[in-house]
């Protein structure tokens, strides 16, 4: 990745900007002044920030929601407060926080809303930290607001091998319920560590899952969107929840932003409908997007609570300086990791 230098103020720092649609090599490591927090606002030193496939999306011209280039990317992190704005009151500086502003997490320094912080614990690696921050706390409602799977009960994850999909794996199993997790064969013997019942993604997965679960699942959760989620539906039992919660964006053209994501839409709305009129058999669909609130930091708090206790602990497939984005995502990109990449700066 190449880098700008042309400013030296002290009062600079690092960031990674996004020029262009691409491939990683439209990735740039530059200078820029440290932002100043407005009113409601805080500057985070960031000490940990997540890498996802939002990132990827960006890349490719294909995210739902694209900002105006060149952008810095980077939707959650991990870090302190070094400054405070006007009107912002129980924060001061230090302390240590998390943050997800969807945009502009891949730099040294962040201006965020202070409404949106959660608190993180001092004894918490800043790589775990950023991990359940979009991530974890995406595992934690799909299975325990959305889905509400007892314990007892079968789920199938598709992705279990990715950032979202071990820790959802490992929460899964930590609640009592039985996993059938889709992955490469490169990582089965991860998701059997944890505790799951690994199937390669490539194979008759109708098939295999039936075998596995002859009267359905109670939940499948589905990153890939499209006729995908037709096979999810199929596996339901009565009353079983399908949770959708990303669509691939393979095969579509870079600059169709939204288009990848139409059809998981128009199947969960016509899913919705008929289940309003009673003919689901009690099975139900829903996407899920992660928000900031309060459910955000109780769910968040519960996870971090989660690894004090030593019952969860979330994969980290690497940490990356910032000078190393492009090769981070670009390991992304060929699913060559098992759990979270974090950059660090």
């Amino acid at each position: 990745m190449s880098t700008d230098t042309s400013s030296t103020s002290t009062q600079t720092m690092d960031q990674v900007v996004l020029t262009g649609v691409g491939g990683p090599d439209r990735l740039r490591l530059r200078r820029a002044a440290r932002p100043v927090p407005g009113r409601g606002k805080v500057v985070v030193r960031v000490e940990a920030a997540g890498i996802s496939f939002a990132e990827v999306q960006l890349l490719q011209g294909l995210h739902p929601f694209p900002p105006r280039l060149p952008a810095v990317p980077g939707y959650d992190l991990v870090g302190r407060i070094a400054a405070v704005g006007p009107g912002v009151t129980g924060h001061r500086v230090g302390d240590r926080v998390a943050a997800m502003p969807r945009a502009g997490a891949w730099q040294e320094y962040v201006a965020v809303p202070a409404g949106g912080l959660a608190p993180v614990p001092e004894d918490l690696d800043a790589p775990t930290a950023v991990s359940l921050v979009c991530n974890g706390v995406t595992a934690w409602q799909m299975l325990h607001r959305r889905a509400r799977v007892r314990p007892g009960r079968t789920v199938l994850v598709q992705g279990a091998g990715g950032g979202v999909g071990t820790l959802l794996t490992s929460l899964a199993v930590h609640h009592g319920a039985r996993v059938i997790g889709t992955a490469s064969p490169g990582k089965h013997d991860a998701l059997r560590a944890l505790g799951a019942e690994p199937l390669d993604y490539r194979c008759d997965l109708r098939a295999a899952v039936r075998e596995l679960a002859p009267e359905g699942v109670a939940a499948v959760f589905d990153h890939i969107g499209g006729k995908s989620l037709d096979l999810g539906w199929s596996l339901l039992a009565p009353g079983g929840t399908l949770v959708s919660f990303d669509s691939s964006v393979e095969g579509y053209q870079p600059g169709q932003w939204f288009r990848p994501h139409v059809p998981a839409m128009r199947r969960v709305l016509g899913w919705k409908l008929r289940a309003l009129l009673g003919l689901t058999g009690g099975r139900r669909a829903t996407q899920y997007y992660v928000r900031p609130g309060d459910a955000f930091r109780e769910d968040l708090a519960a996870l971090f609570g989660l690894v004090g206790e030593g019952v969860l602990r979330p994969a980290i497939a690497g940490a990356y300086p910032l000078a190393k984005a492009s090769a981070a995502i670009t390991e992304l990109m060929e699913r060559r990791t098992l759990g979270k990449l974090v950059l660090v700066p």
